[in-house]
């Protein structure tokens, strides 16, 4: 049987369709069911508290639904654990049954950071010490913890910040503990993941082919169409690792291999792959969305080149420092910089950027609607646009 093959714009189709933006938003209230389906279709939802819009986990199921209310996601996580936080993609939030899916990984961890496992070594009073306050306590938090006697607070340069903090990670990371909850200031309060984690996913290890088979088969129907690379990086996983899974998945006629119009590599079709004869969403995207977070695969998929600038130094940055591009219809048209000023109740955007193919007036018309609606959802007042040349002066006579 030939290798059927697929034009970009199928290929593009197929992809938006399996991330959930073939259908409309509610037409009404958005429902826990609404959330519920979101999560599951992508199969993992990136977790990242950078605040200068909203934390990440909460804008991507906002671009599928539209304005909904964040606590009822919070419900959903921490205190009906239909999901539950682990290291998937990233610091992630999964259904609860992917927790014995992701035992190999939690088996083979590496403490974090890079070093920290000396400490580890060295303290293992203090480290046995931090698990048992919880056994014995219950959920606590970095900050419930007490100090460690002979060495300092603080873990130099590293984004745990202290060592209380760091064990707690590590417990968490090798799945002793879970998170139960997160505080007003997003730290995170573990338990004991026998408490947390159902008996039969917590108590079920899986054998580390099988996991990846079923880790890689979430990944191909959230894509829908992709390269070995773009399927292998959903859940992070090795490349050589991946590969005699697909083949298996290949084997078993559930996914089939095709050729995409542009791509040099083979791709991969799932059986359950739908593919609309039109995209008709408009929706900006967390820098954190499945749709973007591969570099490779955006720029294969979308001709667009994106890159995350957070950690890159101001003067270095092309497009801005919290920069979320917008799709309307089956493309990424344009770019902005964003920014949510809380005190002065606006949505500040500090730079837009059409891109080459797209047309002005179209996307700033729909832009404009677009961010409106998160401005309005975020609680703040109005949307102003800060510097007004080129597509910006546009965009701003939308608003």
């Amino acid at each position: 049987m030939p290798t059927p093959n697929l034009s970009l714009g199928e290929a593009r189709r197929i992809a938006l369709a399996a991330q959930g933006f073939d259908r409309p938003r509610p037409a009404g209230k958005v429902q826990a069911s609404h959330l519920r389906r979101v999560i599951r279709q992508l199969g993992v939802l990136q977790i990242d508290y950078v605040n200068v819009l909203l934390p990440a986990q909460y804008q991507v199921p906002f671009s599928r639904l539209g304005a909904y209310d964040r606590a009822s996601l919070d419900r959903l996580v921490y205190r009906r654990r239909e999901f539950t936080e682990q290291w998937a993609h990233e610091a992630s939030i999964v259904p609860m049954e992917t927790w014995p899916l992701l035992h190999h990984r939690r088996e083979a961890f590496r403490v974090r950071p890079w070093g920290f496992d000396k400490f580890i070594e060295q303290n293992p009073d203090y480290v046995a010490m931090a698990l048992e306050e919880i056994r014995r306590r219950g959920p606590l938090a970095a900050d419930d913890l007490p100090d460690p006697e002979g060495t300092a607070r603080h873990i130099p340069g590293s984004w745990m910040r202290t060592v209380s903090r760091g064990v707690l990670e590590a417990h968490f990371a090798r799945g002793l503990l879970a998170v139960a909850a997160r505080r007003s200031n997003f730290a995170r309060e573990f338990d004991l993941a026998e408490r947390l984690v159902p008996p039969q996913h917590h108590g079920r290890p899986i054998a580390r082919e099988e996991a990846q088979r079923e880790l890689l088969r979430q990944a191909a129907r959230a894509h829908g169409v992709a390269t070995a690379g773009d399927l292998a990086d959903y859940f992070r996983m090795p490349i050589g690792q991946a590969r005699p899974r697909i083949a298996e998945l290949v084997e078993s006629a559930e996914v089939r291999e095709v050729a995409v119009e542009g791509w040099r590599e083979k791709a991969y079709l799932h059986r359950d792959a739908v593919s609309p004869r039109l995209i008709e969403a408009a929706a900006l995207l967390s820098p954190f969305d499945p749709v973007v977070w591969y570099r490779d695969r955006a720029e294969r998929l979308f001709d667009f080149n994106y890159r995350i600038e957070i950690w890159v130094p101001k003067p270095r940055r092309k497009w801005g420092y919290y920069v979320l591009p917008f799709l309307l219809g089956e493309r990424l048209v344009a770019r902005v910089d964003l920014k949510a000023e809380r005190t002065e109740r606006k949505l500040q955007v500090l730079a837009a950027y059409l891109e080459p193919h797209a047309q002005p007036a179209v996307v700033a018309d729909a832009l404009a609607r677009e961010l409106m609606l998160l401005a309005r959802w975020l609680d703040l007042d109005s949307v102003m646009v800060a510097r007004r040349r080129g597509f910006a002066e546009q965009l701003h006579g939308a608003l």
